[in-house]
């Protein structure tokens, strides 16, 4: 998360503020050396690769903020966050790809750095790198999984993540459904939020929201690195050196990461990436096979799809975009955040105009945005609509909100009995379908660019 947030924050220098406000910051960072004795590690690719973790530590936590954000208990001390992110060569492009904490994992051979005893290579789930071999294991178990050679390390845990949150004025989130956790007090409206520090260590932790569990938790904390990234471009941050180094400050001083990083790293990046944007950031979650993958003595693990997993690091080792976006996509129409998937969705298309031709038009249209039409679009008999319509069972209504929102104008019309196949016929104030895409997805996540998932 900080390495996200630095790399918006190293703009300032290239604005022309350089080394009078950037000398410096790097010298509250706590340093530690993950890559210490490391053999037959992965051939380096193109760009830079930064291994960031989020730890559940909470020592520095008041017992007020451990009551009001539910952070009571002994700390784990594993890994609660494992994100992979890739810094493109030419420094335009950042991409997250977010590692589930209980993937399926080769963990190999070590020494346990409690308790000093040596263990042969065995399968865990990934975050037990970290309690077992500390920086240096979850590396190389990271590096083996992935084949993707890591340049830096970078460490944050819920305090300093609270702190910098508060920083930088807290951050935007939107949500088109009610998010509740009872487990980390998280209760948000349908709607436009501003969350402060603790709100947002809440939001990025809750997992028991729905079904989606550990890879919905992801898909937020990737909203929320998007949302983090254009309040440090936007809200006025990199433009008030006074501001920009009390968030620095307070960004870099309670990071752990390793001897290599720190303030020439962060001019060099800054050189090169001026008007950094979200449009600039993608983020991807690593496709799964199995997201109940029983192991002995260890219990439910998530499996990756090898062959999917394989193509994207592949792609992370060759510098090339995740996002199917083009590079032009932040002139792209942004896509609406809907409640339910298109791909779910069965629509029937009925022409109700004179206008030869238009319910294949419409048809094609919303095929290409996502939904599962017909194909075989039908002519509406009858007089002329002047507006589309959307039918639909009562038992569907959150599709047919979802189908509305691609149809800027429509009428939605309950039929009892109609059945899981949405009727469209389209009227006379048709204007064409607008882009719209799922907030949550299914086990594996196409990836997304920063400007698609933040608030409108």
């Amino acid at each position: 998360m900080r390495m996200a947030t630095a790399l918006s924050v190293t703009v300032l220098a290239a604005g022309g503020i350089g080394h009078a406000v950037v000398t410096g910051l790097d010298t509250g960072i706590t340093r530690v050396d993950p890559f210490k004795d490391m053999k037959n590690r992965p051939q380096a690719g193109h760009g830079m690769n930064v291994l960031v973790v989020g730890t559940d530590g909470r020592d520095r936590i008041t017992a007020e903020e451990k009551k009001k954000y539910r952070l009571g208990g002994a700390p784990c001390h594993c890994t609660d966050t494992v994100m992979l992110v890739h810094i493109s060569e030419d420094r335009e492009r950042a991409s997250v790809v977010s590692l589930p904490r209980d993937s399926y994992a080769e963990m190999p051979e070590h020494t346990d750095v409690n308790s000093g005893r040596k263990h042969r290579a065995h399968p865990v789930k990934l975050n037990a790198a970290y309690a077992e071999g500390g920086p240096g294991l979850t590396v190389r178990t990271v590096e083996s999984m992935t084949g993707v050679k890591i340049d830096h390390y970078l460490e944050v845990d819920f305090t300093s993540f609270m702190r910098t949150v508060d920083a930088v004025g807290g951050v935007q989130i939107c949500t088109t459904r009610p998010l509740k956790d009872s487990y980390t007090g998280l209760d948000l409206s349908p709607g436009t939020h501003e969350l402060d520090g603790g709100q947002a260590l809440q939001y990025v932790r809750s997992r028991h929201i729905d079904g989606a569990a550990d890879l919905g938790r992801m898909q937020r904390q990737q909203r929320f690195l998007a949302a983090l990234i254009e309040r440090m471009t936007t809200g006025g941050v990199l433009l008030n050196p006074v501001r920009f180094r009390e968030v620095a400050t307070t960004m870099l001083g309670s990071v752990r990461a390793d001897e290599e990083f720190g303030t020439d790293q962060l001019l060099a990046l800054a050189k090169a990436m001026h008007g950094f944007t979200p449009a600039s950031s993608e983020f991807v979650s690593v496709p799964i096979g199995d997201m109940s993958f029983p192991v002995k003595g260890i219990g439910s693990t998530v499996k990756w799809d090898a062959a999917k997993a394989q193509k994207l690091f592949q792609a992370v080792r060759d510098d090339r975009p995740l996002s199917s976006q083009k590079a032009a996509s932040a002139k792209a129409p942004r896509a609406a955040v809907v409640d339910v998937p298109p791909r779910t969705i069965r629509v029937q298309v009925y022409n109700g105009t004179r206008t030869d031709g238009l319910g294949r038009k419409v048809d094609d249209a919303l095929r290409a945005t996502g939904f599962d039409t017909t194909r075989t679009p039908q002519t509406e008999a009858g007089r002329e609509r002047g507006r589309t319509v959307v039918e639909y069972d009562p038992r569907w209504d959150r599709s047919a909100k979802s189908l509305a929102a691609a149809l800027p104008g429509a009428e939605l019309r309950a039929v009892a009995g109609r059945g899981p196949t949405m009727r469209v016929t389209v009227g006379g104030n048709y204007k064409g379908v607008a882009a719209v895409r799922a907030e949550t997805g299914g086990a594996s996540f196409e990836a997304v660019t920063g400007d698609q998932v933040v608030c409108p």
